[in-house]
């Protein structure tokens, strides 16, 4: 009966490609015509076509500037320069006394401030949409919402904006969203095609789901890698909402979701009373679908375990996270199992549960109050029953990394503070002017706790996303749990400034060393190869004549080998690499050292300028494939080429001496290409491979790295109905692991300590063969650190490799079993990626 009502109403529109109207979307009203419809400024009816971001932004600045209910605020841009906007909708009254409003309501998220007034203070409602590009729906509904809160009479509105003030984020994406909104528009016909084969249908790699550098910007909330999300939580934290909602899309012949998820995989740390206060604003959401005929479902998809996903960032943040999912069209019309699907129904459905969401968040509002209140009051509470008083995290070895731990934390509104004096834990010391201290008993004490604890005891063996991401093992930094006797608050860290590094002994006539530890290590390299200089690294230890001690892997730079750069410029040079890459350089006045390597030794290995190419497209993960791009572009500073894998037998390798493969499959690398790859190899070129590209690789014979067999499922039968839940609870889908490292490999240059913790989030496993040297990085025989993983795949993963080095020729082969750039946060592993590029060549 709903699918027959739904095809009765659209089905017309479709033959005749006409756009629907208002009133499909909203109530009838007598709405203020000096407010502008969507229409009017678009050109066209809210899903006629896909609206642009450009369109978007230019419909909402019309509004703000008509309509004295909303303001308007830019609060950053993309890569690409969009700007992301937030709109205040609330009534004419509270916009006139806003600043006071949003002072009263952050005054009642701190513990030490009097309470609000429950029976008077408005609930606080973001209302977030389309941050995956690709899922449009939400993005286009905006414009009706906020339509309506500008242009309906203030009878109808009251209800919702006289107990509430909405914050609007109306296109978190809009880089993903405008490269999708041109593929669908640029391939709609004048009748729409709804066949799922159609091109319009099936966008082409990257996709419009992720940001410029392909980032999925839903899973970068808690990490805070990119302008989007660190603009959007600077908001979130200005204001703290009582409730955010998410809006997405998910497979064309779902229905549609909203919260709660699956209740087996909510996180420890939120409290109980989220998922009370989600089932509650769930009836209103019923309603509303009820209401149109939708079909809707509830508690068997999704979860709300990781905190970095929008709609669990507000669960340890004092407010309710809602996800709504509604099955996609993936352009103007498409079949389904449920009938034909239209763009402008599931704008509707993303407008109704807008609405729901305002509805229940107006009549729940004391509730919500109240309950952000006792979030904040209790987290102090149970922060002082804690044994852990605080963490405390740095390496004076690397300032860079910590400097970058330290900033994220504070765009959480955590507090942090220098030990008062050094704090030695173990055989671990803490210096003032090195390390953070963060006390736990704080506001913020469950993010703390979410962002910090090593986790691997769990309820459910199954993850919507990872199940680990402690954040001090992603920098690989030094860290410990403090009681409260062991530590003492020093100054405060309200501000922080990137740390400078230092050249010791000024000016030299003679040579420089360049200490390897620090994480910027590859851009000053970089830039000095780039400025024409001879650069060398020592592939032993040594000490200098003034006794200080040098590890494996700190560059040389001898001005008697710098012909054609002036001694001033590589001074300035010098200058420049201490003072923004955070590194420290020695000015040495003679050749000869005190032990170990003289500087004219033969155990220094020339450094070439690596050339870098990377395979995309085709069934290339772009997910992983955006990482390595961001990492060169925005951290590292080098260029990077990037090839379509499809065209690899037309293309010039001779102009790279290193060719990056991420995860994915390569199908499209036929015999010939192959064959290509393997004399590029032998004339001695490097290749780093990840996950399934090292596969690949095997599959293939290039390279000569094994892959562990693993046996077929030996688990006496089992019910059919636990298929799903066995198989997910074998499959390693994001945890943290110890390895043990060969500080002496070239791929492991800078790292100072022997455990090294990696991300995997794969399956596949790498065997050691009879070649010791060639396996760098190994899985530990006690592996797990943080995260869930079945007792058979831990046993398989014991002592298995986590990079393995192989010869093809002249060139050098470096295979990565996991992934070292994962989500632009885990700085930790960086280093070997970024020693694979340079260093691959002296490995013997």
């Amino acid at each position: 009966m709903i699918r027959t009502a739904f095809l009765l109403t659209l089905f017309p529109v479709l033959l005749s490609a006409q756009p629907v109207s208002l009133n499909y979307y909203l109530p009838a009203a007598d709405y203020n015509p000096a407010i502008p419809t969507p229409e009017s400024v678009l050109g066209f009816q809210v899903g006629e076509q896909h609206a642009e971001p450009a369109q978007m932004a230019a419909y909402y600045r019309a509004l703000a500037a008509a309509s004295p209910r909303v303001t308007l605020k830019e609060y950053g841009r993309t890569y690409e320069r969009r700007p992301l906007y937030l709109l205040t909708i609330t009534t004419e009254a509270n916009q006139q006394n806003i600043d006071a409003l949003q002072a009263q309501h952050l005054r009642a998220t701190d513990p030490q401030a009097s309470e609000a007034d429950p029976s008077t203070d408005p609930a606080v409602v973001w209302l977030g949409y389309s941050v995956h590009g690709n899922e449009p729906s939400g993005a286009n509904a905006a414009l009706l919402v906020a339509y309506y809160l500008a242009a309906a009479p203030e009878a109808d509105v009251a209800p919702l904006l006289g107990q509430t003030i909405v914050l609007m984020d109306p296109f978190i994406n809009p880089d993903g969203l405008n490269r999708f909104a041109t593929w669908v528009n640029g391939r709609k016909g004048k009748v729409l095609s709804s066949d799922p084969q159609n091109i319009e249908q099936n966008e082409a790699w990257p996709r419009g789901r992720t940001n410029h550098y392909w980032f999925d910007l839903n899973r970068d909330w808690l990490l805070q890698q990119h302008p989007e999300s660190r603009g959007r939580v600077e908001q979130f934290h200005a204001w703290k909402p009582h409730v955010l909602t998410d809006h997405h899309e998910m497979g064309t012949n779902s229905t549609f979701f909203f919260m709660p998820g699956i209740p087996s995989r909510n996180h420890p740390l939120t409290p109980d009373r989220v998922f009370e206060l989600t089932r509650a604003l769930g009836n209103y959401h019923a309603a509303g679908l009820d209401s149109i005929g939708s079909l809707y479902f509830t508690e068997e998809a999704f979860d709300d375990f990781y905190f970095g996903k929008g709609s669990t960032y507000p669960d340890v943040n004092g407010g309710v996270g809602i996800l709504f999912e509604q099955a996609s069209s993936r352009s103007h019309a498409q079949e389904s199992d449920h009938g034909l699907l239209t763009f402008p129904f599931t704008v509707r459905n993303q407008v109704v549960v807008s609405f729901t969401t305002l509805r229940g968040a107006a009549a729940l509002r004391p509730r919500l109050v109240e309950y952000q209140q006792a979030f904040y009051r209790t987290a102090t509470e149970e922060a002082a029953q804690d044994p852990v008083q605080a963490y405390v995290f740095g390496s004076a070895d690397d300032p860079a990394r910590t400097y970058h731990l330290a900033e994220v934390l504070r765009r959480h509104q955590i507090h942090l503070y220098r030990p008062q004096q050094t704090i030695t834990v173990g055989d671990q010391a803490f210096s003032p002017d090195g390390s953070y201290l963060v006390p736990t008993q704080q506001p913020q004490y469950r993010l703390i706790k979410g962002m910090f604890e090593q986790r691997t005891t769990f309820t459910d063996s199954l993850f919507y996303d990872v199940s680990a991401w402690t954040f001090p093992l992603a920098y690989n930094l030094p860290v410990a749990e403090l009681s409260a006797r062991q530590f003492g608050r020093g100054e405060a860290v309200d501000t922080l400034t990137f740390p400078k590094g230092q050249l010791v002994g000024g000016k030299s006539d003679y040579a420089y060393l360049i200490e390897p530890q620090g994480y910027y290590l590859h851009r000053a390299l970089y830039r000095l190869l780039d400025a024409g200089l001879n650069v060398k690294v020592a592939t032993e230890p040594l000490t200098d004549a003034a006794r200080k001690s040098f590890a494996a892997g700190t560059l040389l730079v001898a001005l008697g080998t710098q012909p054609n750069v002036p001694a001033d410029s590589v001074y300035q040079l010098m200058q420049r690499v201490a003072d923004q890459d955070a590194l420290t350089v020695h000015a040495a006045s003679t050749g000869l050292t005190g032990q170990g390597l003289d500087l004219g030794s033969r155990k220094f290995s020339r450094v070439q300028k690596p050339k870098v190419a990377l395979l995309i497209g085709g069934g290339v993960s772009s997910y992983d494939a955006g990482e390595v791009w961001h990492l060169l572009d925005q951290r590292f500073a080098m260029p990077l080429t990037l090839l379509d894998v499809t065209r690899l037998n037309q293309t010039d390798l001779s102009r790279y001496t290193t060719l990056v493969m991420v995860d994915g499959s390569y199908g499209s690398i036929d015999k010939s290409s192959q064959e290509k790859l393997k004399r590029w190899l032998a004339a001695g070129n490097t290749l780093v491979a990840q996950q399934g590209a090292g596969k690949w690789l095997s599959d293939h014979k290039l390279g000569g790295v094994k892959y562990k067999k693993i046996e077929a499922d030996t688990v006496p039968p089992r019910p059919y109905a636990q298929r799903d839940t066995y198989r997910g609870a074998q499959v390693i889908g994001g945890a943290i692991f110890a390895t043990e490292v060969d500080l002496t490999h070239p791929v492991a240059y800078g790292l100072t300590r022997e455990r090294l913790p990696v991300f995997r989030n794969e399956d596949a496993m790498i065997e050691r063969g009879s070649n010791p040297y060639a396996y760098p990085v190994v899985y530990t025989d006690d592996p797990l650190l943080a995260g869930y993983i079945s007792e058979e795949k831990e046993e398989e993963l014991r002592n298995t490799a986590a990079v393995a080095v192989t010869k093809s020729g002249k060139g050098t082969i470096i295979v990565f079993a996991d992934n070292p750039n994962f989500r632009a946060y885990w700085y930790g592993t960086n280093k070997l990626f970024m020693n694979s590029l340079f260093y691959g060549s002296i490995v013997q």
